[in-house]
């Protein structure tokens, strides 16, 4: 595979992260203030050359680096995105790493979730680019794996982000009796296919006011990767700039959820009102 690096903004003007494709670490992260820190990563040392670099901090998805105040990121960031890519196209070791015998083979693991109706499956491998959530076989047209997973008559709705896919049951099965059998049938799967998915009908990217791509930034950085590591995602919906209201669509573990509420109230809403000052009054959600 070809790795490719994406540039995203973070809400610190300072740093920026730069996300990538497939795994670059053994599921781990490792943060670097120096060059001298960096003696286990050749890729950290050679943006430890670049003058405007402060810190690198390197994870198994994106590499995220804080820049001195000497340069905007508007100026470098391209350079740093080709540096990385040339890099990890290369062939070389991000972070010298303990070798194990690891095989190269598909495997999965549950993990239970704060929705009881929701077990998480994690894999070792990216799955997919983009996460894509069903809550029918119709709507899983596209997509023979979310199908297959639907025959399973206790498979409510299915929700898959890049190396873990979060499955919702109706109440008549217990995750005892279950948990097994899909483990088993997702292993199967992949084992012997790609998750290939098209939507039939691209979505249209309306155009954001600022406060709208300030409240998406947030959500990205503060709020994403805590509920995506509970198997849920929260994506922005729309922004009222009248009332102050924002809506948000819950997905995968977050749909459906007892502590949903709590999440939004005690989590969303009040940084959402600490980041964006007078701006925000309210936070509603709508479930996926």
């Amino acid at each position: 595979m070809k790795y490719k690096v994406k540039i995203e903004k973070t809400v610190n003007k300072f740093i920026n992260k730069f996300e990538i494709n497939n795994f670059i670490t053994n599921h781990k992260s490792y943060e670097y203030a120096n060059i001298d820190e960096a003696k286990n990563s050749k890729l950290a040392q050679e943006l430890f050359y670049l003058p405007f670099v402060k810190k690198v901090y390197i994870t198994p998805s994106f590499i995220s680096i804080e820049r001195f105040n000497i340069i905007e990121w508007d100026v470098v960031e391209e350079e740093v995105k080709e540096k990385i890519e040339n890099y990890l196209n290369s062939g070389l070791n991000v972070v010298d790493e303990p070798k194990k015998n690891i095989k190269n083979s598909i495997s999965i693991y549950s993990e239970s979730t704060p929705n009881p109706s929701v077990m998480k499956f994690v894999s070792n491998k990216i799955l997919i680019d983009n996460n894509v959530e069903f809550n029918n076989i119709d709507e899983a047209s596209e997509m023979k794996f979310a199908r297959e997973l639907f025959k399973f008559p206790f498979v409510k709705s299915v929700y898959i982000d890049r190396n873990y896919i979060s499955i919702t049951k109706y109440e008549i099965s217990e995750w005892g009796e279950i948990t097994a059998q899909l483990r088993s049938f997702i292993i199967d799967f992949l084992s012997k296919n790609e998750l290939e998915y098209k939507k039939s009908k691209p979505q249209k990217v309306s155009k954001r006011d600022e406060i709208s791509k300030q409240i998406i930034s947030i959500l990205d950085e503060y709020i994403k990767p805590a509920v995506s590591s509970d198997g849920g995602n929260i994506v922005f919906d729309s922004y009222d700039p009248k009332e102050k209201i924002v809506k948000v669509i819950l997905q995968g573990a977050c749909s459906g959820c007892p502590s949903s509420t709590i999440t939004l109230k005690n989590g969303i809403e009040n940084i959402l009102k600490e980041m964006m000052s007078n701006k925000v009054d309210r936070v509603e959600a709508i479930n996926g």
